[in-house]
């Protein structure tokens, strides 16, 4: 249950469980493979196991996550209708298959299968990025807001044509220039262009949900779509052609996103009052700000990668760089977002199931923070031990790196599964049970016949405080987001 424009509608559950599980899957086997062949990671980066190994992070988990959290983001942040329809499912087939596929036949070197497998994958792909960029054309939300998430969307298609392109050229040869250029190219532009813009787009929403803050407003939120979309299409043409122009290009990505993170500062300095239920410490807000550091590193990296000359040492730092950017941001982002996205779908659902009578347990008591924690340190201790592992070509630090990450994507399945499966209120029974609600006006209006305390209420100031108190426990007002 959530709102859209003026009326609540409900959240999806088996589409983003699909996605999100998958999602799950693929970085755990990624993680996996990392520890039981870790001297494969730790030398020279170009190679088919490290190919599949990407693949599994930057399509498996991070596009994944994108696509099943959607679902849930939609209604809840972006006041849009995500119901699922039967080519949502035709879609989520062509993308396993063809990351199946992909993963597989790079696994084992067979080139021709892989393009195969990169089409099918793009077309569940280009269908779900569609029907992103279409629905929020229509969300009533800050234009701003919108522009980032269809950019993100046009350059995802721009990325995958160009990833689709490289295969092909793997079995049958058709692109000029010098093949590592291309890779760079087609990589930034996909973890730019599509993950990055996607991540600030949403983050000018969900940041605020997170902190919990008032959300950015105003005309300086199209600096960071402008500046990054400047940026990322510059720098791909630029990597193309080996100009020496992509040392500018990279300073517009910068600008960009220090735009963005600017927008975070201003919302760390206007908080609003946490729920009673928010614990102190926010693990969410540690895995954003792990995340951050990690994108300050990386953007360190990338841009004396872009000034500095190819050499063996700037090739090990670009697999660092890969590390700390993919993983270390990119990834790290999609944790925090899960840790509070799902804990607010699975009230939705519960208080769905009531029959809208029985509200569910607040949302910030659902997860069992000493599996958090542990989570936490996973991913702390992993990051480094993973970048400086691929740096150094240490196979010893590479396994370190990927046990560290393994265990923490298992305790963090772990801790989704006890959310999914948390105590649930009892239904209601059938005569009494509330249809739901056409509006926020009409929910509040519903709530004020329940006596639910057995005490009698005063005419007129009762039905007042319970309008007034329903609609900000679940809709609230003005410019903070919903709790």
């Amino acid at each position: 249950m959530a709102r859209t424009g003026g009326t609540i509608t409900s959240i999806a559950r088996t589409m983003p469980l699909l996605y999100l599980g998958t999602a799950h899957a693929a970085l755990a086997l990624a993680c996996a493979l990392g520890l039981a062949w870790p001297r494969a990671v730790a030398g020279f980066f170009y190679h088919s196991w490290m190919l599949a190994l990407v693949h599994l992070v930057t399509l498996g988990w991070i596009t994944f996550s994108i696509f099943g959290a959607f679902f849930i983001v939609g209604p809840l942040a972006l006041r849009i209708e995500m119901r699922v329809r039967r080519l949502d499912y035709a879609a989520y087939a062509l993308g396993l298959i063809g990351l199946v596929g992909m993963v597989g036949h790079f696994w084992i070197e067979e080139y021709s299968g892989m393009a195969w497998s990169a089409g099918t994958i793009t077309a569940g792909t280009f269908y779900m990025t569609a029907r992103i960029a279409v629905s929020v054309r229509r969300a009533p939300i800050p234009a701003a807001v919108r522009l980032h998430i269809i950019l993100a969307c046009a350059n995802f298609w721009l990325a995958a044509t160009m990833g689709v392109l490289i295969a092909v050229h793997k079995a049958a040869p058709l692109l000029p220039g010098f093949v590592l250029s291309n890779v760079f190219a087609h990589a930034h532009l996909a973890a730019i262009g599509w993950a990055t813009m996607m991540v600030v787009g949403i983050g000018y929403r969900l940041v605020s949900m997170v902190l919990p803050s008032k959300m950015p407003t105003g005309p300086s939120m199209y600096a960071s779509a402008i500046l990054l979309e400047a940026g990322v299409l510059g720098l791909f043409a630029a990597l193309l052609m080996q100009s020496a122009w992509s040392a500018l290009f990279g300073a517009l990505i910068v600008a960009g996103l220090a735009a963005f993170l600017g927008h975070v500062v201003w919302m760390l300095r206007h908080p609003v009052s946490k729920p009673a239920a928010a614990p102190r410490f926010d693990f969410a807000v540690a895995h954003a700000a792990c995340a951050g550091v990690c994108l300050v590193a990386a953007l360190v990296l990338g841009v004396g990668l872009l000034v500095a000359p190819m050499s063996a040492e700037s090739l090990r730092a670009a697999a660092a760089y890969g590390v700390v950017g993919l993983l270390g941001f990119l990834a790290q982002m999609v944790v925090a977002m899960e840790i509070r996205l799902l804990p607010m779908a699975t009230w939705c659902w519960a208080y769905a199931r009531s029959g809208y009578e029985v509200a569910p347990p607040s949302p910030h008591r659902m997860r069992d923070r000493s599996l958090q924690a542990i989570v936490l340190a996973g991913w702390v201790a992993g990051i480094p031990a993973l970048a400086a592992g691929i740096a150094l070509e240490s196979a010893r630090l590479v396994a370190l790196g990927a046990a560290s990450l393994f265990v923490a994507v298992g305790v963090a399945g772990v801790d989704h599964i006890g959310v999914l499966y948390s105590p649930r209120p009892r239904l209601a029974p059938v005569a009494r049970r509330r249809t739901r609600p056409a509006s926020v006006s009409a929910h509040a209006a519903s709530a004020t016949y329940k006596n639910t305390r057995e005490t009698s209420r005063r005419i007129g100031a009762s039905i007042a405080c319970a309008s007034r108190n329903v609609q900000t426990a679940y809709i609230p007002r003005g410019k903070t987001a919903p709790q």
